[in-house]
């Protein structure tokens, strides 16, 4: 395993001051991704933002996992939408 790749769910949860059963629950609902290798569990460094992004979602706002898995879907749908305007004003602006 390339270990620039990775960080430690331990290293990560230590740094954060949460649980990395909290972690492991997130990977269950789906929100992130895990990776295990010798009886440890790692997280991908792209996967960093949006395990921020939840954990501030979960502690200073309290929301619970299934809200914020209705919130993360909401917005990859945003995001989906926004490509997809970009992409239909490159065409439109082709065709002007």
């Amino acid at each position: 395993m390339e270990k620039y790749n990775y960080i430690a769910v331990s290293e990560f949860c230590a740094s954060h001051g949460i649980s990395s059963e909290f972690i492991l629950e997130l990977h269950e609902y789906g929100l992130i991704e895990i990776i295990e290798e010798k009886d440890a569990h790692y997280l991908l460094y792209t996967e960093l933002p949006k395990a921020e992004k939840i954990i501030r979602l979960y502690s200073d706002l309290d929301i619970n996992l299934e809200g914020i898995e209705v919130i993360h879907d909401l917005l990859d749908r945003i995001e989906r939408m926004q490509n997809e305007i970009i992409s239909l004003k490159n065409k439109l602006r082709f065709y002007e």
